[in-house]
């Protein structure tokens, strides 16, 4: 009689049918969101074209991982993480955007649309605690975006690296006597995007034994965190850091003068990708469907294709 009934029912949503939702979900959508210091946040808003505009509905997070366990925890709700985040683990699936995966080739040859650089900066030459540390720090960023052994662990982690323009390790290490000594007491601290962690702390653990044992302490933040603790007003303070990450580009409107810095650049590139619940049938979603769940003018899973 329970089948009969809904057979004749006029809402088979009534009777756990999700006829009436175009892609399997119904009822509101839960949009989530990073907190406003963030560089996944500021890239995922301009990459989509919604600036300024997110909806007042939308629950902040703190970092890729609180993302990723929000939507891995809710059935109706949608995220962005970086392309690094384990899927898996946190019962998140990565949506396609207009029609592309993200991956290491999609990402590379520039096919797939959302992505940003992970960048760095750090305090002004001389400005270092000592020349010891110094020197360690510019070894470490040698290390990191130009030598052979640094970008493979970084790909291992989930950057995105060209490895044709690899130099090996023992031709750059020759450059840093500091290298050969004991650097246990010195610790290099880290400041800034969330969102780097990953192939940070991968790369950083890769050095250590390369570089006399020196310590490292990773403080990440945000992305907005990064220039004013190397450079800015908390560069002396109980903030302070070494070397600052950034998961966009440094702003060129004057908040961010890294003019100053020892060194700065870019050592991966990184996508940013739409999740979704794992149960989620959804597939692929367009720029303009992002932008409408992101705005508030799409509220509801059954509205999403009409």
């Amino acid at each position: 009689m329970l089948g009969l009934a809904c057979l004749m029912s006029v809402s088979l949503m009534a009777c756990g049918s999700n006829e009436g939702s175009s892609n399997g979900v119904s009822g509101e959508i839960a949009v989530y969101t990073r907190d406003s210091s963030s560089g996944t946040r500021e890239a995922f808003e301009k990459g989509v074209g919604f600036e300024g505009e997110l909806t007042k509905h939308a629950t902040e997070v703190t970092s890729n991982d609180d993302m990723a366990a929000k939507v891995g925890g809710e059935a109706r709700g949608i995220g962005y993480t970086s392309l690094s985040t384990d899927f898996e683990k946190n019962n998140v699936k990565p949506l396609k955007y207009e029609g592309v995966e993200a991956s290491s080739e999609t990402v590379l040859d520039g096919s797939y649309g959302l992505q940003r650089p992970f960048m760095f900066v750090t305090r002004a030459s001389g400005d270092f605690e000592s020349e010891e540390k110094e020197q360690l720090v510019a070894a470490f960023l040698d290390y990191l975006q130009n030598s052979a052994e640094g970008m493979a662990v970084v790909q291992k982690a989930g950057g995105e690296v060209d490895l044709s323009k690899a130099v090996a390790w023992e031709e750059l290490a020759s450059k840093y006597p500091v290298l050969q000594q004991d650097n246990s007491d010195i610790t290099i601290t880290t400041a800034g995007s969330t969102s780097v962690e990953k192939t940070l702390k991968a790369a950083l653990e890769a050095f250590s034994p390369l570089a006399g044992n020196v310590k490292f302490v990773m403080n990440q933040n945000g992305s907005g965190d990064a220039v004013p603790r190397t450079l800015g007003k908390e560069k002396d303070g109980a903030n302070k850091a070494d070397i600052g990450f950034a998961s966009r580009a440094f702003k060129e409107d004057g908040s961010e003068d890294i003019a100053s810095a020892m060194v700065s650049g870019q050592y991966c590139i990184d996508a940013v990708v739409a999740v979704v619940h794992k149960d989620n049938p959804l597939e692929d979603i367009t720029q303009a469907q992002l932008k409408d769940i992101f705005t508030g003018k799409i509220t509801n899973w059954e509205d999403l294709n009409k």
